[in-house]
């Protein structure tokens, strides 16, 4: 806004304002009485601007967009720590500590049995430094105090990616679109805002499915339906068994339900499909599945929620390379996977706002021959699935590269 109020500008108007017949060259007597006031005054209008820059929430460096934000109840989503599961050759007590590289690792919970394996006892442990920096981690951990018998203890698996704190430009859109949606009991941009702040979550869809004013947690099987259903359908068929399956299907997918059914579809924040884990943590904070429809969790009374994750659709990429001197499939492989998990992850980006995602042949063959351009020279006749054609996916998938082949 204040732009043109440079020292030299403001210099120019006060020496011509200066009307009588005196020195006003560099050095005079009335250059130097008035540059330095002008110096200060260029100073202000600096000043001025940054304050001006700082009252609007579109303009508004990091500081002063949160406290604008404050407004509205909003800050920025704080960062979260990566929550692993991890193999040990003895039941590991809470609260040990481990390192791995430079990141230290606290056990926080004994996994249920199940989930161990002949390699060792799954525990829960979560990194100490809040961040995604711990996503990329894996290997030996080390006790940093002696453990007495511990001979095994492996970072195996990541449940909860660990998330930075929400970036500025992110923050503020979403401070500007709350001016545009509003948020209450349990509308779509309710569910979002409450799921979205969540530990590892990248984004969701939002599946709202009218039905029936009837109790929901009773059309729900419980594991004697379960074990009735499974002894049962195979002593019926025909029609009956069709129809037997059909309710049964529908009710275990929480479909037989009350007009509040929601489904959310969820996406990690590493953009991959969320585990079980995240997807427990979520349900159970929304609606608890015990008590479906019951408000117990942040859904509203009436409303059951059945939390999913988004489904990896693997993308099977034949190409056709012609390749520089020097340079054969071995030794590109791994450049032009790189190239397609990256142009994946954007796709995977943009997902919850896209109806379905694309692949195109076009987006593929364009960033190999860019990133890869000193060892591939030409491309042609890409395939997708087997298929000289775009890939559409399904609304609720987005793509995992498959097997990347040089036809």
């Amino acid at each position: 806004m204040f732009e043109n109020m440079t020292y030299e500008a403001l210099l120019a108007r006060a020496l011509s304002r200066v009307t009588s017949p005196v020195d006003k060259r560099e050095g005079s007597m009335v250059m130097n009485g008035v540059a330095p006031s002008m110096a200060e005054l260029a100073q202000l209008y600096i000043a001025a601007d940054f304050v001006f820059q700082a009252t609007y929430i579109a303009t508004a460096p990091r500081e002063y967009l949160i406290k604008r934000a404050r407004d509205r109840n909003m800050a920025p989503y704080p960062a979260s720590p990566a929550v692993y599961r991890a193999e040990f050759n003895i039941e590991v007590p809470v609260g040990t500590r481990f390192s791995c590289d430079d990141l230290n690792f606290i056990v926080t919970a004994r996994m249920d049995p199940e989930d161990d394996t002949e390699t060792g006892l799954s525990h829960q442990v979560i990194c100490e430094t809040p961040g995604a920096a711990a996503n990329t981690y894996g290997g030996t951990l080390i006790p940093v105090e002696y453990v007495q018998g511990l001979t095994r203890a492996e970072l195996v698996e990541l449940l909860i990616p660990g998330d930075d704190e929400e970036e500025t430009e992110a923050f503020r859109q979403r401070v500007m679109d709350s001016f545009q949606s509003q948020v209450f009991g349990g509308n779509q941009a309710d569910y979002r805002e409450k799921v979205l702040a969540m530990n590892g979550v990248g984004d969701l869809k939002i599946h709202p499915v009218w039905n029936g004013d009837i109790a929901p947690a009773s059309l729900i099987p419980d594991e004697a339906v379960d074990t009735w259903y499974t002894s049962t359908i195979s002593t019926v068929s025909g029609t009956v068994a069709t129809w037997l399956t059909a309710v049964y299907t529908a009710a275990k997918e929480k479909k037989l339900t009350v007009g509040g059914t929601v489904k959310l579809v969820i996406m990690a924040s590493d953009y991959k499909a969320p585990t079980p884990t995240l997807l427990e943590e979520i349900q159970t904070a929304i609606d608890p599945e015990q008590n479906a429809g019951e408000g117990l969790g942040l859904a509203p009374i009436g409303h059951v929620v059945h939390v999913t994750g988004v489904t990896p659709e693997e993308v099977d990429i034949e190409l056709h390379l012609t390749y520089a001197s020097g340079w054969d499939w071995e030794a590109v492989k791994s450049y032009a996977e790189t190239v397609i998990d990256a142009y994946f992850v954007e796709l995977s980006q943009d997902w919850a706002s896209s109806d379905f995602l694309t692949v195109r042949i076009s987006q593929i063959e364009s960033r190999i021959l860019s990133e890869c351009s000193n060892m591939v020279t030409d491309i042609g006749g890409t395939k997708i699935n087997g298929q000289e054609s775009n890939l559409a996916l399904d609304p609720d998938s987005i793509p995992a590269r498959g097997e990347v082949t040089d036809g």
